[in-house]
């Protein structure tokens, strides 16, 4: 993933991450802020990388498409 890509998740999922179930935030939570690879999230959730991958996926499209309907992003960096 690309730096630029992370860092603009990692401000939706500041935002949004109420909005995604316990499991996608805690997925997330270990991949955007403990820097987790897809191996050692799955480890400690006890499921498969697969499991993983797709709770990743459907997280950040989760987060996209809440920015893309709400805009509370582009809101916040228009005001600094």
């Amino acid at each position: 993933m690309s730096l630029e890509k992370n860092l603009i998740l990692i401000e939706l999922f500041d935002l949004y991450a109420p909005l995604l179930s316990n499991l996608q935030q805690s997925v997330m939570a270990d991949y955007l802020m403990k820097d987790l690879t897809i191996s050692e999230i799955a480890e400690n959730h006890n499921v498969s990388r697969q499991a993983i991958k797709d709770a990743v996926a459907k997280a950040e499209s989760k987060l996209l498409n809440y920015e893309t309907k709400l805009g509370f992003l582009k809101k916040l960096n228009g005001r600094k």
